[in-house]
């Protein structure tokens, strides 16, 4: 492998001695089906070899003794010999691939944060927003996804005229309009992409990101339009006291098992723009990626606090399936804050545990503390960002004033960041048979959270 760190005489003995062993191979293996003449031909070149290296010959000698040995082994060896560079770089990607496949299965895992449950701990997928004229220049952008995984949307007004965004309306709540569609992450990975469509002069202006964004796409909402208000939200519900007034359409709804038509209110957001400038810029930045350790939990109880990863085939819960109807099949990421006979209760912004203030990891006491970006504990969403995007909501297992005891064989799993956290109050309880691991490392991006998973 390293071979190009060696001198040429160094190159040329290794050289050497790689040949004297295909020999040997041919001898043994050939010698009954080969010629007296053609034993001795290939005994006598492998013997000039030996001793071009045993007297430290100049690297000329060495050179011509390999090509003499070579020259027999060509025409003698059979199958066994011409074997190409090509065919042993093959071998050796075989079983290196093999050698990986081992070590996922049973040793570590590689995984990827896609939402922002656990952040501040783990990052999921995050964005920032560029205001006009601070969109980054090819050359940045490429810097930006070897160092941070950022992946650039620019948005282009089509005309010149105000910026206008559909939204679906949901009884009490609304949503921003949008429609969903199967894509391929990377050219190759089958993954879920929702299309958004804004209009600006009467023309379509759209952009299409991943499905587990959406969370995050209130906040490019909220720096793109919100103008003077505090925030997307408060301009979309007071357009809204104004329905009457709003322009109307309607929009095939792919959100749900059965695509429908709705009416889509046109919500104008006080943002002109001219043709070719940009609606909205922003990086999509990649979730953390990490490495699972898979061996401990084997042998181990997990421990209350730790990081926790798990397969979520055989929790059966509405909230666990997908638009369809299907139960979802994918490994999460949550920390584990009850253990079988464990009885919690949330008095936001706390977990307790058994009575007592949770212990087990920093993260408990910031969120309890509300410390730094921790946002404390909450029994459900109470977000606006389920109001826009319609991710959170329905009965929760541990509601305000009431608490859940863990049963056997069974884990209770929260998000460090409660409020925009699906976890257990949501689906309720991860069978021990489905736990994975725990977060070992995060080797991408490389930022200040590179280093050992916590």
């Amino acid at each position: 492998m390293f071979s190009f760190l060696y001198s040429q005489e160094k190159k040329m003995r290794q050289n050497a001695a790689n040949w004297l062993e295909v020999a040997d191979r041919v001898y043994k293996f050939r010698r009954d089906q080969l010629t007296d003449v053609q034993n001795q031909q290939l005994l006598g070149a492998a013997t000039a070899v030996k001793l071009r290296l045993k007297e430290k010959a100049d690297v000329s000698k060495l050179k011509l003794a390999v090509e003499t040995l070579e020259g027999v082994l060509r025409a003698i060896g059979g199958r066994i010999y011409p074997q190409s560079s090509l065919v042993e770089n093959i071998e050796f990607f075989l079983v290196a691939a093999i050698v990986l496949l081992g070590l996922r299965a049973y040793f570590i895992q590689p995984f990827k944060i896609p939402t922002n449950s656990m952040w501040p701990s783990y990052y999921g997928m995050t964005a920032e927003v560029f205001q006009p004229g601070e969109e980054p220049g090819v050359a940045r952008q490429l810097a930006r996804l070897l160092t941070l995984g950022a992946s650039n949307y620019t948005v282009k007004a089509p005309a010149d005229g105000e910026v206008m965004v559909p939204v679906f309306l949901y009884g009490r709540s609304a949503a921003v309009a949008f429609t969903q569609r199967h894509g391929r992450s990377l050219g190759v990975f089958p993954t879920v992409l929702r299309e958004f469509t804004f209009m600006v002069g009467g023309e379509p202006a759209k952009v299409t990101v991943p499905a587990d964004f959406q969370g995050e796409f209130e906040q490019v909402l909220d720096e793109s339009f919100k103008g003077t208000a505090p925030s997307f939200y408060h301009v979309l519900q007071n357009a809204l006291a104004r329905r009457p007034e709003l322009e109307r359409s309607t929009l095939r709804d792919t959100s749900g098992a059965q695509p429908v038509e709705r009416i889509v209110y046109w919500v104008p957001t006080g943002k002109r723009v001219k043709k070719g400038e940009p609606v909205m810029s922003f990086d999509i930045l990649t979730g953390d990626l990490l490495f699972v350790e898979r061996i401990s939990y084997n042998f181990l109880q997990p421990k209350v606090g730790s990081g926790f990863v798990f397969k979520t085939g055989n929790i059966r819960s509405p909230e666990m399936q997908d638009v369809a109807g299907n139960q979802i099949s994918q490994y999460y990421v949550k920390r584990l804050v009850g253990t079988p006979g464990d009885t919690l209760e949330i008095k936001a912004p706390a977990l307790y545990r058994n009575g007592l203030p949770i212990e087990g990891a920093d993260a408990f006491g910031k969120n309890a503390r509300r410390e730094g970006k921790y946002p404390g504990y909450t029994n459900g969403s109470g977000n606006p960002a389920a109001i826009l995007d319609g991710t959170l909501g329905g009965d929760y297992t541990l509601p305000a004033g009431g608490s859940v005891t863990v049963p056997p064989n069974s884990y209770y799993a929260l998000g460090d960041n409660s409020p925009r956290s699906k976890d257990s109050r949501y689906w309720g309880f991860v069978p021990e048979k489905d736990v994975v691991g725990r977060p070992l490392f995060i080797y991408f991006p490389l930022t200040r959270r590179w280093g050992p998973a916590r």
